[in-house]
């Protein structure tokens, strides 16, 4: 009998026989140890004419043998990955590489590479989904603070390699980024063939069935090869799906996820190739394996859907509900990446909106004031570290934390109070079996306790990647996301930028900067591109720039230094 699914609470509220020592002195659940043995290293020749590389990185690199040359599907994180990736393929086949396809968007930045060895054809074809490009650009936007914190906590970016603090393993994979490669070179190469919902196409001379299939990503899709009986995906991964990203993520809506796994089901594939993790092998094995997956994403969905309807908040339906026994008879359907209860958590949101009917939340008290209120009303700050102490000794880790969090968000925290904190958050790492949770915990107990500060990933950057790739304009509309409003308060003022050749311009107005093209301006501000990026990455200060005649300026400078000095950027506003 398969035992019973591993839930968040039994894995840190439990005693201790769950955690291991690793030879590298990681302290760590069972299971998450258990789970580099299932995304193992390896260039596995899946059937004849199929390869994955697997352990290259994040992801794996796929590579299908065709009548006119090797079709590569995904180039990994960066230009040193796929060189990897394509050194492992020429010790099997010297065929060229005769088209590329993306199956997401998180897995494109290596494509160069393929230009830089000379078996390919010409010109390359590249094959993905039409939304493509524009998720490209989101995640380097506006929100690419909170996006690069997000992977760096989830992803143990800053964790040490060994120690209690360690990295194992991150779910998926073993690193975000293979620590081998010396450099990171951004190598994308935007689709020349983009796919639609579906598609039914020759590539290099094999057919091919593309098939839309959101998954992490709405531009996701999966594909299959008739001639080989082969399909390669991004729907069924190494672990339960994971509806809610920890490092903050879109809705994945589970309704919208099955019907992908379903397409899977219906071509009825002999080898099943995925985006990360091992291959399956066998019509009959995929089948019920995949067929056991939709079902564990449309079990979260029905059964949070029936509790929503019986009036439960989302509390109590992440405490209530969660995967039976049978999902846990192998690594594809555990929590060794996210885990259940938030996955609930986050389809209550996705259908219901942040607020779940808990009374005390429709106008709750201000953070601040309610840690101050709770503490007080505990006996005093003394009191409540006493209870959280004794709270995590007796096991009772998700009160300590919560207590421990009082303490260490208060007005007037102590560094005692932010360790406090941070040794909850320990413990529920080395006791839980989800990497993601592991990697978080840590990363934020590291935080607390001045290890590894973050506070380099809560203002916005501008890398020389994301400058090198983004148009002037786009860069200027960006600066609406940095702006102080009290300090435009009043202004309604029309600026244009002139950067080299490209005109665009920022209406500042009610308290907002509305991006326009530039025209009939109340002010110009003109500069070269050069000077914008160096402005934007803080290497030069805009009052030396105005002072030397790098910046210049028409119009009301008056409204413009008001203008820049609202925006939170160094270069900008000092």
């Amino acid at each position: 009998m398969a035992k019973s699914q591993p839930s968040l609470t039994r894995s840190f509220d439990s005693h201790d026989g769950n955690v291991v020592l690793t030879p590298g002195g990681q302290r760590v659940h069972r299971d998450h140890l258990a789970q580099s043995e299932v995304v193992q290293a390896g260039f596995n020749e899946v059937r004849e004419g199929v390869w994955s590389l697997v352990g290259n990185g994040l992801s794996n690199q796929t590579f299908i043998f065709a009548p006119e040359g090797v079709i590569a599907i995904d180039t990994g994180e960066s230009e040193e990955e796929m060189q990897e990736a394509l050194r492992r393929l020429r010790e099997v086949t010297d065929a060229p590489i005769a088209a590329v396809i993306y199956s997401h968007f998180h897995y494109v930045e290596g494509t160069t590479a393929i230009f830089k060895e000379a078996n390919h054809v010409s010109p390359l074809p590249i094959y993905g989904h039409e939304k493509i490009a524009y998720n490209k650009s989101r995640a380097s936007g506006e929100i690419a603070p909170a996006y690069a914190r997000g992977l760096v906590e989830q992803f143990a970016v800053v964790m040490p390699a060994d120690g209690p603090d360690g990295l194992v393993n991150v779910g998926l994979g073993f690193w975000y980024r293979n620590p081998a490669f010396s450099t990171i070179t951004p190598g994308y190469i935007p689709v020349t063939h983009p796919v639609g919902e579906s598609a039914s196409l020759t590539i290099a001379g094999l057919k091919v069935e593309m098939k839309h299939s959101p998954s992490d990503c709405d531009d996701s899709v999966n594909m299959y090869f008739p001639a080989l009986e082969t399909c390669v995906h991004n729907s069924v991964w190494p672990t339960v799906f994971n509806v809610f990203a920890i490092r903050g993520e879109e809705y994945r809506d589970p309704q919208v996820l099955i019907p992908g796994v379903d397409h899977i089901i219906n071509w009825s594939p002999s080898y099943m190739v995925a985006t990360h993790g091992p291959a399956l092998v066998g019509k009959d094995n995929i089948r019920g394996k995949a067929t056991r997956y939709r079902d564990s994403l449309q079990y979260m969905w029905d059964q949070s859907v029936r509790a929503i309807n019986k009036g439960w908040t989302m509390d109590e339906v992440s405490s209530r509900i969660s995967l039976p026994a049978l999902y846990d008879e192998d690594y594809l359907t555990s929590e060794r990446y996210g885990v259940v209860e938030h996955h609930l958590r986050q389809i209550f949101i996705g259908l219901r909106g942040w607020f779940d009917g808990d009374e005390s939340k429709l106008f709750p008290v201000e953070p601040k004031e309610r840690y101050a209120k709770l503490i007080a009303g505990f006996g005093g700050r003394e009191e409540v570290v006493r209870q959280a102490q004794a709270a995590l000794e007796a096991n009772d880790v998700r009160w300590a934390t919560e207590l421990s969090t009082w303490l260490a968000r208060s007005a007037d925290a102590t560094e005692a109070d932010r360790v406090l904190l941070a040794n909850c958050l320990r413990v529920i790492a080395e006791r839980t079996p989800a990497a993601n949770i592991r990697n978080w915990a840590i990363t934020r107990a590291r935080h607390l306790d001045g290890s590894m500060p973050m506070d380099r990933f809560m203002r916005h950057t501008f890398g020389s990647g994301v400058l090198r790739t983004t148009p002037s304009d786009e860069l200027i509309a960006t600066l609406r996301v940095l702006i102080e409003p009290t300090a435009i308060e009043g202004m309604n003022h029309h600026i244009a930028f002139h950067i080299d050749d490209v005109v665009c311009g920022l209406h500042v107005r009610n308290g907002v900067a509305v991006p326009t093209a530039g025209a009939s301006p109340d002010s110009t501000v003109t500069m070269s591109q050069k000077t914008l990026h160096a402005l934007l990455k803080g290497s030069v200060l805009w009052s030396d720039m105005v002072a030397e005649s790098s910046v210049s300026i028409s119009g009301d400078t008056s409204a413009v230094e008001k203008f820049r000095k609202a925006l939170e950027n160094k270069g900008f506003s000092s």
